[in-house]
């Protein structure tokens, strides 16, 4: 996968499910046969869909498994993903709130067997609901094929934010998909259908999710620990040309001991983006005035010399912070 490809999105994607396009609707004026003088099936469907019934719905659970005509996460594939049709998605409740995007907690299951895994559901706001303050530094260097669309998302028309919110569902599915590839830590990018992207879900079995670093307090050992794991994290960033672009304590998740970086829509090309160099830069500090503030000492965690070890890795001149 190359630098650019995290930026790619399809704005034609029709999020409606085939079934719900092949339902028939009648009007109250459209008379049906009788048989035997018991009302038409047909009838009774119509029936049940204006009284809120789905009659192409699962006979449990809230949806069929959105897998089918979604976008895929990389192989190899984990295990624990459920790619069977006759799967059923549940959802559990909300994980997170945001500006931008709202998480919730999904089982996908096969009815009839154990098989079942959770997810994390995150789902970008529409239009008129999403907050665009911060676009226009992070996009800089992306690439979009059409100009009409390029115009459209410098002006927020309508067309264009819903564009922006496609966009920022891509790059991020796009993203985690490389750097899961490169065995960098963070959730597997399970499927991508329209502005939903479904994520590993990072937590225990019963549907508690792993801690945000900020909510931590670690021990000595522990602290050292994480900090070396951050470390890991952003040079395989950096090998793939990448910053974070908004890291903090809030965006990086503990569990079982396992540092995991979270909230990649915003992923920078460091080297393309001119502002690059300086997100990279505010990543590092933000992350490291946190850990200073819990006790680690400044020969272990060194926010210089980790920047310095991302500029090698980036073949940007380590006097240009």
């Amino acid at each position: 996968m190359s630098r650019h490809d995290f930026t790619r999105f399809d704005s034609s994607t029709d999020t409606d499910s085939p079934r719900r396009r092949g339902r028939r609707r009648f009007d109250d004026d459209d008379p049906r046969p009788r048989r035997g003088g018991r009302p038409d099936p047909a009838v009774l469907g119509a029936l049940d869909e204006r009284a809120g019934f789905d009659i192409d719905g699962p006979p449990e659970g809230d949806r069929w498994s959105t897998w089918d005509g979604a976008e895929h996460g990389p192989l190899p594939r984990p295990d624990w993903v459920l790619t069977e049709h006759v799967a059923v998605d549940t959802e559990l409740g909300v994980l997170k709130t945001g500006k931008e995007a709202d998480v919730h907690l999904v089982e996908r299951a096969v009815p009839g067997t154990d098989r079942r895994v959770l997810m994390a559901a995150k789902r970008y706001r529409s239009a008129e609901h999403r907050m665009f303050h911060r676009d226009a530094g992070y996009l800089e260097g992306r690439r979009v094929r059409r100009s009409r669309e390029t115009r459209a998302m410098a002006g927020r028309t309508s067309f264009g934010r819903e564009l922006l919110s496609g966009q920022w569902a891509g790059a991020e599915f796009a993203a985690l998909g490389a750097l899961w590839s490169a065995g960098v830590s963070v959730p597997y990018p399970v499927q991508l259908s329209g502005t939903e992207l479904l994520l590993e879900f990072v937590g225990d079995r019963d549907g508690d999710a792993a801690p945000r670093l900020a909510q931590l307090r670690p021990e000595p050992d522990q602290l050292a620990d994480l900090w070396h794991q951050l470390g890991e994290a952003l040079l395989g960033l950096a090998r793939l040309g990448f910053a974070h672009g908004d890291l903090s304590a809030y965006n990086l998740l503990v569990h079982d001991g396992r540092l995991v970086l979270i909230d990649l829509p915003q992923v920078v090309d460091v080297v393309g983006n001119p502002q690059g160099p300086g997100f990279l830069a505010r990543d590092v500090h933000r992350v490291a005035e946190w850990f200073a503030a819990r006790g680690l000492p400044d020969e272990v965690g060194n926010p210089a010399e980790l920047l310095d070890s991302l500029h090698v890795e980036l073949g940007i001149p380590v006097d240009s912070r």
